[in-house]
């Protein structure tokens, strides 16, 4: 049962991807889709046995790797934060799966579409179970590949082509530090496993690195390193550029990578390593200052995006920040309550702005809508409550999370342990409680409620979208309004032993307890930005806003916003730009053309003699030609090695050793 659960989606990738010509369209997505379900209903399973029975299974398969120290198997933990995240991944897969099937029903290239699905949750499967950080990365950047493969899945638009290699190149960024950090861990511990990590962990506190004349502590460059990878997969500030540019996928694609699959391996990342992460203040701190700035920073940049897709994706950042400074301040387990969380109601929000899309004739500008909840009503009411769990609404989904992230930014503001940056945290988030609600019913009233801005035309093929793509979308708003309420005891609530050792825990800090004691004001804080910020959405679309531009600095503010802190214009100066220039003027046509080509094949080929000419004649430059010559080379070789006139033809050892020089010549 447990390895099956990985597996099935890489025998529906297979089947669907090699065998859809002969499967068909429906054949194909049926039996991708069943695949996908049936690891759902098996994850349950294994959530009940591992979760509530407290059974933690650990399976070593083959071996891998076995080179002298290092010494690899192919092994899949089971423990409370896997069978979670199998939960989440294998239900949002289940639902986006069947979405697909009417999403993209004219698409000619279904049955490839459904594989690549396929393969990323595969990937995904593999990132979450293995039980060694070598294995994990595998799946990391089988995640990766994933992801471009599914963003370029519509290969011929030259937008999708450059999101894509976006995505790849910037994530390079992350897994080069990710790549490092499992090169470390190695170095310092002598071993890749989890168990023997985490269990050796406080006798290498003062363990020490001499880099350049510097004392670097290895605990604190481990957690660096690793949450370098964590920035470049969770598109935190600084490599979170990648992330809204994948709105050039299908939107079943967007709504798989922001809500189970690829933004939340950073944060799995930070939870799975959180007993080696704890032993390093520093890096608690980084986690905090890059968390909570990701965190104002998206909610800031959403509220001035017309795109609906762009719009939530800003969004998920923006959560993804949430949960990682939610790491900083030592609360693991309320971060990946909120990821579950937020996985419902994001793959909720996603999935139903694919149904106006599809339901508008693939208009994606916010601004040329208008008035669709009389032509949309059930896309309008799911949309509306996953805005409002998004916003923290009371009894929601994000309410039990969100808001409790930021109750332990104040108790920790306040209390005598005073955690560094607590203060920080506690500002900017509840600052991005005020943005989150803002542009999230900006997005309401812009697409369902204010006045009708299409064309007739579109108005008059407007519609609700058929079941298939109904049906997921009431389930997530199910899951949107009772997963917090239903998992808020077994996850955050106290004297709770769900997670076992498997998450550090910090009993010292008693956040559950003091959080219980803060005052009624103080913990409806959240609650009253986010209704300040509803009333001023609302204020801003049904009155007018002009006079927002007699303010300079309102107008200054919002033209910095509007231009993404200028990140991109930064990146593109002072980065891509050189780099092209150099890869063009001095690799290309120093180095190349010029240094390699006219002293190598072009300067070689002008000192042979006259007499030889036929040898110029065979270079020719096309690789096709010296493929031809080196297999004829080689047959030759082997007829005078093996021929039986070998036996008439004395060839010795010494010959067929120059044999063999002149075939490599």
């Amino acid at each position: 049962m447990y390895i099956t659960i990985i597996w099935l989606p890489l025998l529906g990738s297979l089947v669907s991807g090699f065998g859809g010509r002969w499967l068909g369209r429906y054949g194909a997505c049926i039996f991708s889709t069943a695949c996908v379900i049936s690891s759902f209903t098996l994850s349950l399973l294994i959530f009940y046995e591992v979760g509530f029975c407290g059974t933690i299974c650990h399976l070593s398969l083959l071996p891998w790797i076995n080179a002298e120290a290092l010494s690899v198997q192919w092994g899949f933990l089971f423990d409370p934060v896997t069978v979670v995240m199998l939960v989440v991944i294998t239900s949002i897969s289940s639902l986006v799966h069947l979405y697909s099937i009417s999403y993209m029903e004219t698409d000619p290239h279904c049955p490839r579409f459904m594989a690549y699905l396929e393969v990323f949750t595969f990937f995904m499967l593999v990132l979450v179970t293995a039980d060694n950080i070598l294995q994990m990365f595998l799946g990391w950047e089988g995640v990766g590949l994933a992801s471009y493969l599914l963003i370029n899945f519509w290969f011929t638009r030259l937008a999708a082509n450059q999101s894509a290699i976006k995505a790849l190149v910037v994530n390079r960024v992350g897994d080069f530090g990710l790549s490092l950090a499992i090169f470390t861990i190695f170095y310092t511990f002598s071993s890749v496993e989890y168990s023997t990590i985490f269990s050796t962990v406080p006798f290498f506190q003062d363990y020490y690195f001499s880099f350049l004349q510097f004392e670097i502590n290895s605990i604190t460059a481990i957690g660096l390193l690793l949450f370098t990878g964590a920035v470049g997969k969770s598109a935190q500030l600084g490599l979170h550029t990648w992330l809204p540019d994948a709105m050039e996928g299908p939107t079943p694609v967007s709504a798989l990578i922001h809500a189970a699959t690829m933004v939340t391996a950073g944060v799995f990342l930070i939870i799975r390593f959180s007993p080696l992460i704890e032993y390093s203040v520093f890096v608690l701190h980084i986690l905090v200052i890059f968390g909570a700035l990701t965190a104002v920073f998206a909610s800031m940049v959403g509220v001035f995006q017309n795109d609906l897709k762009r719009v939530i994706a800003y969004s998920t950042c923006s959560q993804l920040g949430y949960m990682i400074f939610a790491c900083g301040l030592s609360c693991y387990n309320v971060s990946m309550f909120h990821l579950t969380n937020h996985a419902f109601f994001k793959a909720l929000l996603f999935l139903s702005a694919g149904s106006v899309i599809h339901g508008v004739s693939d208009e994606q500008d916010m601004r040329r809508m208008g008035s669709l909840k009389k032509f949309l009503p059930l896309t309008y009411s799911v949309m509306l409550i996953g805005s409002l769990a998004l916003a923290g609404f009371p009894f929601l989904a994000g309410f039990y999370s969100k808001d409790f992230i930021i109750e332990i930014t104040q108790v920790l503001t306040n209390s005598n342990l005073n955690i560094a940056f607590s203060g920080l945290a506690c500002w900017l988030g509840s600052l991005a409680v005020f943005f989150t609600a803002f542009y999230s019913f900006r997005l309401l009233y812009l697409t369902f409620i204010n006045n009708c801005n299409m064309s007739r035309i579109n108005i008059n093929s407007t519609h609700e979208s058929n079941l298939l793509i109904l049906i997921p979308l009431v389930f997530l708003a199910f899951g949107s309004m009772f997963v917090g309420y239903l998992c808020r005891d077994f996850f955050i609530g106290f004297g709770t032993d769900f997670w076992k050792i498997s998450i550090f825990n910090l009993p010292i800090h008693s956040n559950q307890i003091e959080v219980e004691y803060l005052q009624i004001k103080i913990k409806w804080l959240p609650f009253f930005l986010s209704v300040f910020g509803v009333i001023l959405a609302s204020s801003l679309n049904i009155f007018s806003y002009r006079w927002f531009k007699k303010v300079k600095i309102v107008s200054f503010f919002a033209f910095l916003i509007n231009k993404k802190w200028y990140w991109d214009s930064l990146y593109s100066k002072f980065l891509v730009r050189p780099t092209l220039n150099f890869g063009y003027n001095v690799s290309f046509k120093n180095l190349d053309r010029g240094f390699i080509e006219i002293i190598g094949p072009y300067g070689l080929a002008k000192m042979i003699p006259s007499w030889a000419s036929m040898l110029k004649r065979i270079q020719t430059g096309q690789i096709t030609h010296y493929l031809f010559f080196t297999t004829l080379g080689l047959c030759f070789f082997l007829v005078l090695l093996f021929f039986p006139l070998s036996n008439y033809i004395m060839i010795s050892l010494p010959f067929s050793l120059y044999m063999v020089l002149l075939l490599f010549i």
